[in-house]
């Protein structure tokens, strides 16, 4: 009973610690677009600039950028709510899963936009977050992870797919990257990777 307890009250701990990740991370935004939008938009130039050297510390700097509140509002509803999700595996969880989504989607808006374009948002971290809800279950094999994940195709998966194809504005390569992120997360952290056999 008492080791029941502990572990019932380390989840707990493990995902209001998580939940503050998040929090944090969306403060972050909005702190910053704040005061983007007393500088009349400027902070906008620091956003991914394609296929430019100068252009790669964006991969940080772009998800934290908004071109208005409207923008950040968008991002900021499915980012609170899958993130809360994946809070529940603790703030380590969120941490690994946003730092592959970053990565992942800056380097995709990097590499395959066309060059020159400047990309700024959160929503390829939002993609990384929901593919990796949805493929985590394929790889630990827990019916309730595949259960959420299901729930997350259901609501998230039609705007997912919209949201891949190309329109003027939107960065579908962003997407893409973020999506790839959330699948590649899911199977690093899923536990269940096994070793290629050893030669005899």
């Amino acid at each position: 009973m008492a080791a029941a307890t502990d572990r019932i009250r380390s989840s707990r701990e493990g995902f209001y610690e998580g939940a503050l990740v998040v929090g944090l991370l969306v403060g972050v935004m909005w702190i910053v677009e704040i005061v983007n939008s007393l500088d009349s938009q400027q902070l906008d130039s620091d956003g991914i600039i394609s296929r430019r050297l100068a252009g790669l510390p964006g991969i940080l700097s772009a998800p934290f950028l908004h071109e208005s509140f409207t923008h950040l509002i968008g991002n900021t509803i499915p980012f609170v709510i899958l993130g809360l999700v994946i809070a529940l595996g603790g703030a380590g969880r969120v941490i690994a899963v946003t730092v592959i989504a970053v990565v992942t989607s800056g380097v995709a808006a990097w590499a395959l936009s066309s060059a020159g374009t400047d990309t700024i948002g959160a929503s390829g971290v939002v993609f990384g977050y929901a593919t990796y809800l949805i493929a985590r279950g394929l790889f630990t094999r827990s019916m309730l992870q595949i259960v959420v994940g299901v729930l997350v195709a259901v609501l998230f998966g039609a705007s997912l797919l919209l949201s891949i194809v190309p329109e003027h504005g939107i960065s579908w390569q962003d997407h893409v990257g973020g999506a790839a992120g959330g699948v590649l997360a899911a199977w690093l952290l899923s536990g269940r990777r096994t070793a290629a056999p050893e030669n005899k």
